[in-house]
């Protein structure tokens, strides 16, 4: 062998190497990613996690992939003469508006993510919370300076079923799950906060990691005065910042908190604009972002 190639072969093998004890400890762990935010936009990033998505397959792990679909949902609604409207941070989602979205989650959103996959083999099947019951909702209705407000179909999950997920996860396939679920007393369909459905799902499943993409580095200690980013945090840390933090992290948090006090290991926000961000996260010492862990857990090493 050259002394060239010795030396590009080198710098791979040890990266290799420095992955092998989170393979270990990571195989045949379920992990749920929330898919979102610039990664879902950008031609590159959409290729790169779904590479990502698929590595994590082959390397053992069993990802399971949560997507909504913000701006495209914007884009259609305009198309479709549908002015859309947004109170405490949630959608306002008119019976009108609950249609475009339900065509544009499992209609196209999906399609692509799906069809990103399988260039990899036949691997992603696409599913909505609608199906075999995966997640169940009631109407939810926030609170705005002490009044109830009425957003339409936005949904509060009242219940998970897992089994459609753990039997395409058993027959080594990808799920991609759409943030729509069924009701529980009408018949209708809600759109659900697909950071919340994440979160649901990766508490329900028992996941070992929940990720979720966004277009921030993680959180902030001190924003906007400091970009410096908190990398690790407990459940109750976690809980003491929430009402500081901006509108759109605040689903995000939420999510993290809710999954690490449902059992899940450790819930982490990364930077969906980096390349490859769920790899540097899941196979690295640099990993990036934000990762919340819960309280008991403070002492030991992520």
């Amino acid at each position: 062998m050259s002394t060239t190639r010795k030396h590009t072969a080198l710098p791979k093998a040890q990266i290799l190497i420095e992955a092998l004890p989170w393979l270990t400890r990571h195989n045949g762990k379920t992990v749920v990613i929330k898919f979102g935010g610039n990664a879902m936009i950008d031609e590159d990033l959409k290729a790169a996690f779904a590479q990502d998505v698929v590595f994590l397959h082959h390397a053992g792990l069993k990802p399971v992939v949560v997507h909504g679909g913000g701006p495209q949902i914007s884009a259609a609604l305009d198309k479709h003469g549908i002015v859309s409207e947004f109170k405490a941070g949630l959608r306002v989602t008119t019976e009108d508006a609950m249609d475009v979205v339900r065509m544009v989650l499992a209609g196209q959103v999906q399609r692509e993510l799906v069809g990103l996959l399988n260039q990899h083999g036949p691997l992603a099947v696409g599913l909505t919370g609608e199906d075999a019951h995966t997640i169940t909702a009631v109407k939810h209705q926030p609170t705005i300076d002490g009044e109830l407000v009425d957003i339409g179909r936005v949904g509060e999950i009242t219940a998970i079923d897992t089994g459609a997920i753990e039997a395409l996860l058993a027959d080594g396939r990808i799920p991609v799950v759409s943030s729509i679920a069924r009701s529980q007393d009408d018949h209708h369909v809600y759109n659900v906060n697909a950071d919340t459905a994440a979160a649901a799902l990766a508490a329900a499943l028992g996941a070992e990691t929940l990720m979720v993409l966004t277009d921030v580095e993680g959180l902030y200690e001190d924003w906007p005065n400091s970009d410096e980013v908190i990398s690790r945090l407990t459940a109750s840390q976690l809980e003491k910042l929430l009402p500081e933090l901006s509108a759109g992290m605040v689903p995000k948090m939420e999510g993290c908190l809710h999954a690490v006090r449902g059992g899940v290991t450790t819930a982490r926000v990364i930077d969906g604009r980096v390349q490859h961000s769920i790899l540097l996260e899941i196979f690295t010492d640099e990993g990036i972002g934000t990762m919340v862990v819960p309280d008991e857990k403070e002492g030991e090493s992520s």
